[in-house]
């Protein structure tokens, strides 16, 4: 009797694929299961569709024919063109919303930014500080104050306007250099040196200004006329 002697290396891979084998069937089956155990569970689900799609359309009853439907379907088919537009619009409009969420951010960022600065830089405090003056007005003057200042606003800012003006400006710029000068005499001055002061040009001109002064105060305001 003859023994067959087979190598190892054949037993081996002869091994390998009835391993393969019997995992590939292995597998299978458990696809098979698998897809039995769907099956089962999808009959309930399709059949409770079924039954709701046949009540649903009991409801439409005659409102609802076939025909219908293929005219919705010519339209569709005859609209392809419409409808390719108002897609494509559509997109557009996502893109734009998408630029525009982008172009948000990036205004919302500058925007606190700027914010940031301003506060750095004391704009905030001094809003703060000004509502603070406002408060201190309001809770100063009266109404008849604000109804007075209304009635005379016209003259105040008249007023305002005058005292402005270049050449006033200078005359109190000089004036407030003067006071503030010191004396050379220490405030010792006899009444020959007055005199003597009085043949200034300087010193006439200023007291007729004065003069001037003095009659316009002994007048009786007038209200000015308007421009």
């Amino acid at each position: 009797m003859t023994t067959v002697t087979i190598p190892a290396e054949e037993l081996e891979l002869l091994h390998s694929k009835l391993d393969f084998l019997t995992e590939q069937m292995e597998e299978q089956r458990k696809q098979r299961q698998a897809f039995e155990e769907l099956k089962q569970d999808m009959i309930p689900i399709g059949n409770q569709l079924i039954k709701l799609s046949i009540d649903e359309l009991a409801e439409i009853g005659n409102e609802f024919q076939l025909e219908d439907l293929f005219f919705l379907l010519k339209r569709m088919l005859r609209n392809t063109n419409l409808i390719m537009e108002m897609m494509d619009r559509a997109e557009a409009a996502m893109d734009f919303a998408d630029e525009a969420e982008i172009l948000g951010k990036q205004v919302f960022a500058t925007t606190v930014q700027k914010l940031d600065e301003f506060e750095r830089a004391g704009y905030f405090q001094f809003a703060t500080e000004g509502m603070k003056i406002t408060d201190r007005i309001v809770t100063e003057f009266s109404v008849e104050d604000v109804q007075a200042l209304g009635d005379n606003i016209v003259t105040i800012l008249r007023t305002v306007r005058n005292m402005t003006q270049p050449d006033i400006m200078a005359y109190a710029n000089n004036a407030v250099d003067a006071i503030r000068e010191e004396p050379t005499d220490n405030g010792n001055v006899s009444t020959i040196q007055l005199l003597r002061e009085l043949s200034d040009p300087k010193v006439r001109q200023g007291m007729s200004r004065m003069l001037q002064m003095m009659k316009a105060f002994a007048d009786q305001p007038n209200d000015p006329p308007l421009n």
